[in-house]
């Protein structure tokens, strides 16, 4: 079975402006859809067929025995909270002492996460010789999700992708290319950052599209020394990320209209 690592701590131990919003002491506990972000991710990955334990690295473990869901499943021994640390990086490499590997990473805004989305990717990570995996989405999935969903893609010679903020690592091996994100991740938002994880020609070949998604990554995967996969997922709405006012309304409206459909059927 597969871990799961729900990161749902503070960046850089700052309060969000939507956790601020919402009088909530974490983002990941401001409500989208009439639930806390944070219980949208973990019902998916609990209804997962190849998800076995759920890590959730938060600054205070305690904040979860409030939320009705994650009650049940830290009663049920399915959840286990870690004390996040105050680096991204240092969050992963802690959460993943003594798991089961693989590991599957995501974080607490990827509330459009489905058990669907999560099966696709752990089937398309099984390719023999791949030691991590990163999940995107096609530009044209994303707005056929929603339009308003993303705004900014990854442009390569092929197409455009959003990042799906999900993520596997084969082993513990694996964790060095956790190192990518000691700059903080958000590649598409901090350009800069691209330089630190990757290297100065990577990101002007990113800026201009030059090459290949598989291209970029098989450099990538030189840079590393281990073969890190793109993993391209068939729901665009995986690639909407909870990040601001803009981006929960439109969350919250592909939510509802999925209970919709769940409650028609039933």
């Amino acid at each position: 079975m597969t871990t799961a690592l729900i990161l749902a701590g503070r960046r850089d131990g700052l309060t969000d402006p939507l956790a601020l919003e919402a009088g909530v002491s974490h983002k990941c506990l401001a409500p989208v859809a009439g639930s806390p972000m944070l219980t949208h991710v973990a019902a998916a990955l609990a209804a997962s067929d190849g998800i076995g334990e759920i890590r959730v690295a938060i600054e205070d473990p305690e904040v979860l025995a409030g939320v009705p869901l994650l009650r049940r499943l830290l009663d049920s021994g399915r959840m286990m909270p870690v004390a996040a640390r105050p680096n991204l990086v240092d969050s992963i490499l802690a959460a993943a002492q003594g798991a089961q590997f693989p590991l599957f990473i995501t974080t607490a805004d990827n509330v459009l996460l489905t058990p669907e989305a999560v099966a696709d990717m752990l089937g398309q990570c099984g390719t023999p010789g791949t030691d991590a995996a990163v999940a995107f989405a096609r530009r044209e999935s994303v707005l056929a999700a929603h339009p308003e969903g993303q705004r900014k893609f990854y442009r390569f010679a092929e197409g455009s992708y959003s990042n799906c903020n999900s993520y596997w690592l084969k082993d513990r091996a694996a964790l060095t290319a956790a190192e990518t994100f000691r700059s903080g991740g958000q590649f598409v938002k901090h350009p800069m950052r691209i330089v630190n994880a990757f290297g100065f020609l990577n990101l002007v070949r990113l800026r201009l599209g030059i090459g290949t998604l598989a291209e970029t990554f098989a450099r990538f995967s030189r840079r590393f020394g281990m073969t890190i996969a793109p993993v391209i997922l068939s729901d665009g709405a995986v690639a909407i990320d909870v990040d601001n006012s803009r981006t929960r309304a439109v969350a919250a409206e592909l939510l509802n209209a999925r209970m919709a459909v769940a409650q028609a059927a039933e």
